[in-house]
C-alpha cells in the first residue's frame, strides 16, 4: 500500500526583503518550501479513481495549508493526469495573494521538468511545492503632532508697557507722560535712540523726560505700541486713515520699515478725493513708491480729476510737489491714449495719439509746466 510522508522547510531569514507600495500600506512577503513524497507509487494507481493523497498540514503566513493529489485526476476532464493541489485549511479571514510553484524532485531533491523525467525511481517520486504569500498590511496610525500654541510674546511686551513696570525713561508729548523700557526702545529702533537718548551708557541717569514736539500723543502711543507688540491698534476707518498718515511719518524717521509698509497698504485701500492730494505729498516726502502709484492711478478718472483739481489740496500741491503733477500728466495721457489704442473704433489700428486739453487755472501760479 502506498504511503505518504511530509519533509518541509521553512525559509524565514532567506525571505525577501519586505516591500513598500507607493500608496499608504505595505506589503508583506512570507514565503515557504514543502515537499510531499509518496512511497510505492504503483500502488497507488489501483485505488479508487476518486481517492487522493494529501499531506500532513503544515503553516505558511498564519494559515494552515495542505498538499492534495489526485492520482488519477480530480475529474472527466484530468483523468489521465495526476492531479495536484495546494488546499488552504483553514477559513479565511483576510484576503492575500498566494502563489504556488510545483515541481517534481528527483532522487537527490533537485527539481526536475515532468518532461524530463522519465520514469518513477525505485516506485517513487516527490513533489516540491514552493508557496509564497503576499498581504497588505495597514499603515501605522499618522504619528500625533502636537501643534505648539501660538507665540504671545508680544502680549507680554504690551503687559509689560502697560503697566510701566521697571520704566527707566518718560516721553512727554502733547501734554501727556508715556513711560517706557530704554533697553526696548534700544533694541526696536536704534534711530530713535540716536535722536532722543544719546550714546547709552551703564549709570545713564534714570527716569529722564524726553519732549516729543513733533507727533501728538494718541500717534505717539501707536508708534510705542507698535514697537512693543508688531501690531497696530484697532481703529474705526476714519481714525484708521489718519492715524497711518501720521505713523508713516514717524515709521519712515524711525526706519520702522515694516510699521511704514503697514500704513502705505492701509492708505492705498483709502485714496479719495479728499485726501489723495494729501497723500501724494506724503509719498514725495517719504519715498512711499506704492502709495503714490495708488494715487497716481485714482486720478485716471476724469470724473476725479475734474473734482480734485478745483480743491486747495491740489493747489498746493501743485506748488510743492511739481514733479509729482508731471507724473499725474503722463499718467491720465498713457491711459487715454490706451483707451483710444484699443476702442472698438480704432479699427485697423489709425488711431496711434490722443488730444488731451487740461484748464491750466488751478495751477497757473505754480512752477509746474504741463507741455
Amino acid at each position: 500500500m502506498a504511503t505518504s510522508s511530509i519533509a518541509s522547510k521553512v525559509t524565514s531569514g532567506g525571505c525577501p526583503t519586505p516591500l513598500r507600495s507607493a500608496a499608504v500600506s505595505s506589503v508583506v512577503t512570507m514565503q515557504a518550501y514543502h515537499v510531499l513524497k509518496i512511497d510505492g507509487f504503483s500502488g497507488t494507481l489501483q485505488v479508487h479513481r476518486y481517492r487522493s493523497l494529501s499531506s500532513f498540514p503544515f503553516n505558511v503566513g498564519g494559515r494552515s495549508w495542505y498538499i492534495c493529489c489526485h492520482p488519477h485526476g480530480k475529474n472527466n476532464i484530468s483523468k489521465d493526469f495526476i492531479s495536484i493541489y495546494l488546499v488552504l485549511h483553514d477559513d479565511i479571514a483576510e484576503a492575500a495573494m498566494v502563489q504556488a510553484t510545483f515541481s517534481l524532485l528527483d532522487q537527490h531533491g533537485k527539481p526536475d521538468d515532468l518532461e524530463k523525467s522519465g520514469h518513477v525511481q525505485n516506485n517513487c517520486f516527490a513533489i516540491g511545492v514552493h508557496v509564497v504569500i503576499t498581504k497588505e498590511v495597514p499603515p501605522p496610525p499618522p504619528p500625533i503632532v502636537v501643534v505648539p500654541p501660538s507665540s504671545d510674546m508680544h502680549l507680554h511686551y504690551g503687559d509689560l508697557l502697560s503697566s510701566k513696570r521697571c520704566t527707566d525713561v518718560e516721553f512727554l508729548v502733547g501734554g501727556v507722560t508715556l513711560a517706557v523700557h530704554r533697553l526696548v526702545v534700544a533694541v526696536r529702533s536704534p534711530v530713535f535712540v540716536a535722536e532722543h537718548f544719546g550714546p547709552m551708557k551703564e549709570g545713564a541717569n534714570v527716569n529722564d523726560v524726553v519732549d516729543i514736539n513733533d507727533m501728538d500723543a494718541q500717534a505717539f502711543k501707536a508708534l510705542l505700541n507698535f514697537i512693543y507688540m508688531d501690531t497696530l491698534l484697532e481703529m474705526d476707518q476714519e481714525e484708521d486713515t489718519t492715524m497711518a498718515q501720521h505713523l508713516l511719518v514717524a515709521a519712515d524717521k524711525y526706519s520702522q520699515e515694516r510699521l511704514k509698509v503697514i500704513c502705505e497698504e492701509r492708505l492705498s485701500n483709502h485714496v479719495d478725493a479728499d485726501s489723495v492730494a494729501t497723500l501724494l505729498v506724503l509719498t514725495d516726502k517719504h519715498n512711499c513708491r506704492r502709495l503714490n502709484k495708488a494715487c497716481i492711478e485714482f486720478f485716471s478718472s476724469p470724473t476725479a480729476m475734474a473734482k480734485i483739481i478745483e480743491t486747495d489740496e491740489f493747489q498746493y500741491l501743485t506748488q510743492s510737489c511739481p514733479n509729482i503733477l508731471e507724473d499725474i500728466i503722463s499718467n491720465i495721457v498713457a491711459c487715454q491714449l490706451e483707451k483710444a489704442i484699443f476702442s472698438p473704433e480704432n479699427e485697423g489700428g489709425k488711431i496711434n495719439k490722443v488730444d488731451i486739453r487740461i484748464r491750466p487755472e488751478p495751477w497757473q501760479n505754480s512752477n509746474a509746466r504741463c507741455g
